[in-house]
């Protein structure tokens, strides 16, 4: 899905660019561009990158929990 209309970003660039290592949105905006405009997708940005931070973190600690 198209998160940024104005430079054409998706949600899937925005997760890609989390998972190469942008763990703020300051990264992901450095990154990818988002929200360098209107600045209209920066709540659903916000929120993919909370999500994606989150389910990392449980994961990693279901990882060490069984290691």
């Amino acid at each position: 899905m198209y998160v940024c209309l104005c430079k054409g970003i998706t949600d899937t660039q925005i997760r890609a660019a989390i998972e190469d290592g942008a763990n703020s949105f300051r990264d992901v905006r450095n990154t990818l561009g988002v929200a360098s405009q209107c600045g209209k997708c920066g709540v659903l940005t916000r929120e993919i990158l909370r999500e994606a931070l989150l389910d990392d973190a449980g994961e990693q600690a279901l990882f060490y929990a069984l290691s």
